[in-house]
């Protein structure tokens, strides 16, 4: 029975090979290059480009970061595609109370207040609601459209 047992190092083998390697790489390089049409040194170049970090110079940066809040919001009534009518800060964009919504099918839409009677989790507070209780129930028409019902709860609630 042979028993082999690894040796510290490298095999000797292995160190002449790869010395006799680094002491022809040009010739190599260039035989490569002989062969491959230049491809060998295009494919070496490529490689060290893409180990480069980038740079920024030359590049347009768009910063998409939110704008910076602002201390006093700029409040405004606006009903939603799906419906909803909230009060919405015009700085940021973010809903700042919900005031109801549009409820109805293609025959009657009428708007409906953010009450608990109307099934609505975070009701309206009272001064809020004795301002705009006089426009629960309006009929939405082509006479009185979505963009006239927000026109109406900002005179309301004397955002205009």
């Amino acid at each position: 029975m042979d028993i082999f047992s690894k040796r510290d190092g490298p095999r000797e083998e292995d160190t002449q090979a790869k010395r006799l390697i680094s002491q022809n790489a040009p010739v190599i390089r260039k035989l490569a290059d002989q062969i491959s049409n230049g491809g060998f040194t295009k494919m070496r170049q490529e490689q060290a480009r893409r180990r480069e970090e980038p740079s920024p110079k030359g590049l347009i940066f768009h910063d998409m970061k939110s704008k910076a809040p602002s201390d006093t919001p700029a409040p405004y009534v606006r009903v939603s595609v799906n419906n909803r009518v909230v009060l919405t800060d015009g700085n940021n964009g973010r809903q700042l109370q919900m005031l109801g919504e549009v409820r109805g099918n293609f025959m009657r839409r009428s708007f409906a207040l953010a009450t608990k009677e109307n099934g609505f989790l975070s009701p309206i507070d009272e001064e809020t609601k004795a301002a705009i209780a006089h426009l629960e129930d309006v009929e939405i028409t082509s006479e009185f459209s979505e963009k006239d019902l927000a026109s109406a709860l900002e005179a309301c609630l004397g955002l205009k």
